[in-house]
C-alpha cells in the first residue's frame, strides 16, 4: 500500500500550476477554447440519420395494422425492435435508447379504415436527441401517407394521419442535445491539449532529472499533476452547463451528484489518458497530435454526439464501444433531458469507472517505467 504525502502531492501541483500560468496559449486552451466550442457547436451542429428503432404497440392485431407495420420496416428508415403489450412498457424503452419511436395503433383501427371513419396513429418520440425526433417524425408522417394512398386504392376511404407526442426534448431544440454532449468534447479536450504536455514538457526542460532524484513516488506525481487539471475540467464543466442553461435553454431534470461523479469519473480517466500520451512521446509537439487523434477525434466522431451510431457501418459501431465518450454523452443526455439517474444509466457509470482505473493505472505506469 503506497503512503501518499499530502505535502509531495500539493507540491508537485503548485509546480504544475506555475508552469501552466507561464504557458499563454495553454491557459486560452484551457478557458477560452470550451466556452468558444459549447457556443459554436450548440448553433451549428445539424445532423441526418436512418435506420431508427421502432417499437410497436397494436392494439388492434388485425391484417391492416400489421400492413401498417410492415410499411415501416419496408421503408428502410426504421427498424422494428419489438411489440409491446401496454403503453406503460414504452418509457423504460425511450428511457434506455431501445428504441427511438413508439407506434401506437387503437383498437378498432382495421374497423375504422374500411368504414372511412376518422382515424389515428399515434407516434411516441424520444425528444432526447431533436434532429433524430424530427426526422422520425416526417418518415412516419411520410410512410403513413403512402400507405394510406395505398389502402384507397384497395378500396378503402379513410386516409389515417399519424399524431406524434415528442418526449423529453418538446420543442425538438438542436442545442438542448448538442450541448449536453459537448460536455465530453470539453473533457477530451483538456485531456489532449493539456496534460499531453505535462511530462513531455519535464523532458524537453530538462527537469525530469531532477524530479526523479526527489523522494516523490511516481503515483504522487501523477496525482499531483493532475489535481490543476481536474480543477479546470470541473471548472469548463460547470461554464459549459451554465452556457447550457443560461444562453440555449437547455433543460435539466436529473441528478446533480450522478452527474457530478460520473463527469469526475470520465475526467480522471481522460486526464489519465493524456499524462500517458505524454510519458510515452516524450515531444510536447507529438504528444499533442498524438493526443488529438487518439481523443478529441473519437468523442466528435464516434461518440453519437455529431452522427448516429446506428446509422454508422457496422465496423465503426463496434469500435465505438471502446470509446469512452460514447458513453459519457449518453449519461449527459439522459441526466439533462430524461431526468434518469443510476438506474438506467448504471452501464454507463461502470463504464466512466472502468475508463478512470484504465487512464490513471496507464499513467501511473507509462511514467515508473521512464523514470526508472
Amino acid at each position: 500500500m503506497i503512503a501518499l504525502s499530502r505535502r509531495r502531492l500539493f507540491a508537485v501541483a503548485r509546480k504544475e500550476v506555475i508552469q501552466l500560468r507561464r504557458d499563454t496559449r495553454s491557459l486560452i486552451m484551457a478557458f477560452a477554447v470550451p466556452a468558444f466550442l459549447t457556443l459554436m457547436f450548440g448553433y451549428v451542429m445539424n445532423f441526418d440519420v436512418k435506420h431508427l428503432k421502432l417499437a410497436v404497440l397494436d392494439y388492434d392485431h388485425s391484417q391492416t395494422s400489421r400492413s401498417v407495420v410492415d410499411a415501416y420496416a419496408a421503408s428502410g428508415y426504421f427498424d422494428v425492435a419489438g411489440f409491446l403489450a401496454r403503453e406503460s412498457d414504452a418509457e423504460p424503452l425511450l428511457q434506455r435508447g431501445a428504441a427511438r419511436m413508439v407506434l401506437v395503433i387503437p383498437r378498432g383501427f382495421a374497423r375504422d379504415v374500411a368504414a372511412g371513419a376518422p382515424v389515428a396513429l399515434q407516434g411516441l418520440v424520444d425528444g432526447g436527441d431533436a434532429n433524430t425526433a424530427a426526422i422520425a417524425i416526417n418518415y412516419a408522417q411520410a410512410i403513413t401517407a403512402s400507405w394510406a394512398s395505398g389502402r384507397v386504392g384497395d378500396g378503402a376511404r379513410a386516409r389515417p394521419a399519424i399524431q406524434t407526442r415528442v418526449w423529453y426534448n418538446e420543442e425538438l431544440k438542436s442545442s438542448n442535445m448538442v450541448v449536453p454532449g459537448l460536455i465530453a468534447v470539453i473533457m477530451m479536450i483538456i485531456a489532449a491539449m493539456l496534460t499531453a504536455l505535462t511530462v513531455a514538457r519535464e523532458w524537453e526542460r530538462g527537469t525530469m532529472e531532477q524530479l526523479a532524484a526527489t523522494p516523490v513516488h511516481p503515483v504522487e506525481v501523477i496525482i499531483g499533476k493532475l489535481i490543476p487539471y481536474f480543477a479546470i475540467g470541473l471548472f469548463d464543466v460547470i461554464v459549459a452547463i451554465v452556457i447550457g442553461l443560461v444562453v440555449f435553454r437547455v433543460p435539466f431534470r436529473g441528478d446533480p451528484l450522478f452527474l457530478a461523479v460520473t463527469t469526475s469519473l470520465f475526467l480522471l480517466g481522460a486526464l489519465g489518458l493524456g499524462i500517458f500520451i505524454s510519458a510515452a512521446i516524450k515531444s510536447q509537439l507529438l504528444a499533442t497530435q498524438l493526443a488529438m487523434i487518439a481523443t478529441y477525434l473519437p468523442s466528435l466522431l464516434l461518440s453519437g454526439l455529431m452522427f448516429d451510431i446506428a446509422s454508422m457501418p457496422k465496423f465503426l459501431q463496434l469500435i465505438t464501444t471502446v470509446v469512452p465518450a460514447r458513453y459519457f454523452v449518453t449519461v449527459l443526455r439522459g441526466v439533462f433531458l430524461k431526468g434518469v439517474g443510476f438506474p438506467v444509466l448504471w452501464m454507463q457509470a461502470l463504464g466512466m469507472l472502468l475508463f478512470a482505473i484504465t487512464g490513471l493505472s496507464l499513467a501511473v505506469r507509462a511514467f515508473r517505467k521512464e523514470i526508472a
